[in-house]
């Protein structure tokens, strides 16, 4: 961010697209960047370290699923993808990648506006927030440094898994559906998408669990969603 002009790096092949897109951003108040392609969506990214990215997922050759990837294997710049609407299954997958929000093509370039400055607000607010959650004596997630460790072992989450999690372990016991939990990560409620919390889910289990099929900590409540084990009572 320049001066406290967030800057908007923008990635798509249809220059219509961009040109439009461009012009709101900028009437916005917003600094942009644009690129038609992975590889060149990459190095800008690189070198202009925006504040977020528009990223289209039907990029040619270097598709907007492998960009993302590259994105969160570098930092954890907020992703607002947009998609086709056959797109579905590259919809969840960007979502199970940590995308923070999606716009569906054809879509208004105002409200991508909306969601660019939704979605930075989120972002600042998490910059800003300290917390560190413990949950009994074995569980710890330091907010700022999105470090989670269990049984003194640290954990390697992505920003989502993080998200999610933390939202959990706030309030061990309490049963959230899956849209609720959609709703405390992203801000917004990702409509059919609800089944990506399961695949979130079952990712986090995998990393934290000792047996991730009998899970101790990330618990199932059939038919209404998930729960964090409260700790066990001391003696």
């Amino acid at each position: 961010m320049v001066a406290g002009v967030a800057t908007i790096l923008v990635v798509d092949d249809e220059p219509r697209i961009v040109q439009i897109v461009r012009d709101y951003l900028q009437h916005g108040g917003f600094a942009v960047l644009v690129a038609s392609d992975g590889p060149t969506a990459l190095r800008t990214a690189r070198t202009g370290r925006p504040d977020l990215v528009v990223l289209d997922l039907g990029l040619p050759g270097q598709d907007g699923l492998d960009v993302a990837r590259a994105l969160r294997r570098d930092g954890d710049v907020p992703i607002i993808m947009l998609t086709a609407r056959s797109e579905e299954s590259d919809k969840l997958v960007g979502l199970e990648l940590g995308a923070d929000d999606y716009l569906t093509k054809p879509f208004s370039p105002k409200e991508l506006v909306a969601r660019v400055r939704t979605v930075l607000r989120r972002a600042e607010g998490s910059k800003r927030q300290s917390e560190l959650i413990r949950v009994g004596t074995d569980v710890s997630l330091d907010v700022p440094r999105m470090e989670a460790r269990f049984g003194g072992r640290r954990v390697d989450l992505t920003k989502t898994e993080f998200q999610l999690l933390a939202a959990l372990a706030r309030e061990p016991g309490r049963v959230f559906t899956r849209a609720q939990l959609l709703d405390t990560v992203r801000g917004v409620a990702f409509e059919s998408y609800e089944r990506a919390i399961d695949a979130h889910v079952k990712n986090i289990r995998r990393k934290i669990e000792p047996d991730p099929r009998s899970p101790r900590y990330l618990l199932t409540v059939f038919g209404v969603g998930y729960r964090f084990a409260e700790p066990p009572a001391s003696k």
